[in-house]
């Protein structure tokens, strides 16, 4: 409208001054200039509509992937605990209910990568401490202005002495629609790159479907030439959390191909999945027929066999990415307590230096995290498996070497103690 508006009064005004300065009086001089008006008005509403096309297009293709390099970049100055209201509490399935969180204090808060996790702080009566957990965002909102959590609750293990799931049973039964509750930035390495053109394989069992829906939804808003495949697997529909969300987006993706396994499926089941079973190795071979990137997140059991089967296939290991939590409950069950020994490690100290407290290595412990609780110190943590970094902490001297490569996203100069161990005579560490 107005590139029309403007090259049409342009033509107007100089046609008059022409009509004007040869003092024309032919009726044809006049439908010249009219003419003329009218043709520079539509050309110039032409060539404004390709103009904000290529605007509309450049922005969607250019500024998401702005945002995706630097996704905390709206707010740098949230590093530590912030304070989030549960706005809406949802109820998405037999075990999963989701969480919507916004900042107590209104102000912004940063975008994040598909796939990425949210750790929270719950003050949960009768323990002695803050426990820290981490959940996937099962979202993809887009301006980002809540954080959505989908968390299962865990129930005590069959035939074994293990507790209910602490942090998921309050969550499901304290925690409501005004509740507040503390969470640090965004974080993960688990995400999937929009921008890339390789098909990629989202397969999961359970509450693994909730990074999924924040990698499906942000590829079909910001890549949808990406072949996707959205692989999940339920026990029957009363488990199947965002049944209904999943296949809207499918919807708004033609190159989103959705396959549902249910290994139990009740009648009124029918016309809601595709295949009877479990989400195998088999089964993905037989919808994936090209190089992929394969991306898994669910009970450990089914990522350990499909880690397997898909190494036994011929998929390269760095074609595989998987995100777990927690450890099976057997091996958590089996696992004895550290308690602290006479038994040295070859004249090895650990210093803790906030604590002023100087240690011999002990041979059985596992890793740091576990020595510091042997030693009754109580450093934050999570995962337990280097995923989170929540027990990430400054290395104020000496060397460590870790029992696996971490996830978290490790800081110069700190170290994740969960999974790491002494490997120079003296560690310092700040805590």
């Amino acid at each position: 409208m107005t590139a029309a508006a403007t090259v049409g009064s342009v033509i107007t005004f100089a046609s008059a001054i022409a009509i004007g300065t040869t003092h024309s009086t032919d009726d044809s001089a006049h439908k010249a200039g009219l003419y003329s008006a009218l043709l520079g008005t539509g050309c110039g509403a032409l060539f404004g509509l390709m103009y904000t096309a290529r605007g509309e297009q450049k922005k969607h293709l250019e500024a998401p992937r702005r945002e995706l390099a630097n996704p905390s970049t709206e707010n740098t100055q949230w590093k530590d605990w912030r304070n989030f209201l549960v706005i809406r509490k949802v109820k998405e399935s037999e075990e999963i209910t989701s969480f919507y969180l916004q900042p107590e204090d209104r102000a912004d808060i940063p975008g994040y990568q598909p796939g990425q996790f949210l750790t929270i702080k719950l003050d949960i009566p009768g323990q002695p401490r803050p426990v820290i957990r981490t959940y996937s965002l099962s979202d993809y909102p887009e301006p980002c202005n809540y954080y959505r959590l989908s968390i299962k609750r865990e129930p005590a293990p069959k035939g074994i002495n293990v507790p209910p799931g602490l942090a998921s049973n309050f969550m499901h039964d304290q925690i409501h629609e005004g509740s507040t509750i503390s969470a640090k930035p965004p974080g993960g390495k688990f995400v999937l790159d929009i921008h890339k053109s390789l098909p990629a394989v989202l397969i999961s069992n359970g509450v693994g479907i909730t990074p999924m829906i924040s990698m499906a939804k942000a590829a079909t808003r910001l890549n949808q030439n990406r072949p996707l495949w959205f692989i999940h697997g339920a026990r029957d529909g009363r488990f199947h959390a965002f049944r209904e969300e999943v296949l809207a987006i499918a919807q708004q993706n033609p190159n989103l191909m959705l396959h549902f396994a249910y290994s139990r499926p009740r009648e009124e089941d029918q016309g809601h999945y595709h295949s009877t079973g479990y989400v195998d190795i088999d089964l993905i071979q037989s919808l994936v027929h090209q190089e992929a990137e394969y991306f898994l997140c669910g009970s450990p059991p089914f990522m350990d066999a499909l880690r397997q089967g898909l190494k036994q296939a011929g998929v390269p290991e760095s074609r595989v990415f998987f995100e777990m939590f927690t450890k099976s409950s057997q091996g958590i069950a089996e696992k004895p307590a550290v308690e602290p020994s006479n038994r040295k490690a070859g004249g090895i100290e650990v210093v803790f230096a906030q604590s002023s407290r100087t240690l011999p290595w002990q041979t059985d412990a596992d890793n740091l995290l576990e020595f510091a609780e042997a030693n009754d110190l109580n450093p934050p943590y999570s995962c337990r498996q280097g995923i989170c970094g929540t027990c990430q902490c400054k290395l104020l001297a000496g060397e460590v070497t870790y029992q696996e490569t971490p996830t978290a996203e490790v800081e110069e100069g700190s170290v994740v103690i969960c999974i790491s161990r002494p490997k120079s005579s003296k560690v310092v560490l700040d805590l």
